[in-house]
């Protein structure tokens, strides 16, 4: 075998091809590559994950409210009420207590306006005022004319005077509302008592001092012209 000399080896060394080296632009666009890859499926997973923390808030909230809904039905009960009149504005408080389908009903009935233009019907002085859809009904009529005609207006420490009530047995087309004048003792025998006057009870003294006929009746039309819920007084 014949040797290849050292100058020939030299040659061949030269002209063989170099491997071929990757740029340093390509190193950087993998690496931004890379990056990106990366940012992208962390992003990704913080989307998701907030998400879920969102909808487990949300299915414990709701979770709450069906647990409680007698809560927020009592946050959406109205605290006060004012009722405009002939005389001027008295001012109600409804109490957090009274009994939930009077008030619902009292509620109801004031958002549609069914107190507008409602007469006084009866005045019965230092005892008590009515109004509302009935000229007197049952339990109602007895208790004020037996009560008059005895003189019982006795004072009671349970039961002050300007007290907001209606009938225990109402008319299911109509309300009554009572405005006790003087306290009165067997006040919870004929009315459901669900609030009291708190501002205006001179307009009821006004109110009180109506000319009246035998059968106390106003004899100048006097009544609600409207009544406004609020929740604060």
């Amino acid at each position: 075998m014949a040797r290849i000399k050292p100058k020939q080896l030299l040659i061949q060394s030269k002209t063989k091809k170099a491997p071929s080296r990757i740029s340093y632009s390509t190193i950087i666009t993998w690496n931004l590559i890379v990056v990106l890859v990366v940012l992208s499926l962390y992003a990704t997973y913080r989307h998701w994950h907030q998400r879920s923390a969102q909808d487990i808030e949300m299915d414990l909230h709701q979770a709450e409210l069906a647990v409680r809904p007698d809560d927020s039905k009592m946050t959406s009960r109205p605290g006060y009420a004012v009722m405009n009149t002939g005389k001027g504005p008295i001012t109600i408080e409804i109490y957090k207590d009274a009994s939930a389908d009077v008030v619902d009903r009292f509620s109801n009935l004031c958002k549609s306006n069914h107190f507008k233009g409602m007469p006084f019907r009866h005045i019965i002085k230092n005892f008590v005022i009515q109004g509302g859809d009935f000229d007197f009904d049952g339990a109602a009529q007895e208790w004020i004319t037996k009560a008059k005609a005895s003189g019982k207006n006795d004072l009671s420490p349970k039961h002050e005077a300007f007290m907001i009530g209606t009938a225990k047995n109402p008319n299911n087309k109509g309300f009554d509302l009572f405005i006790t004048t003087a306290p009165i003792p067997d006040l919870n025998d004929k009315l459901v008592v669900f609030g009291r006057v708190i501002k205006g009870e001179d307009i009821v003294q006004e109110i009180e001092e109506v000319d009246t006929d035998e059968h106390y009746q106003p004899k100048t039309p006097i009544g609600i012209m409207n009544i406004i819920l609020k929740q604060e007084p």
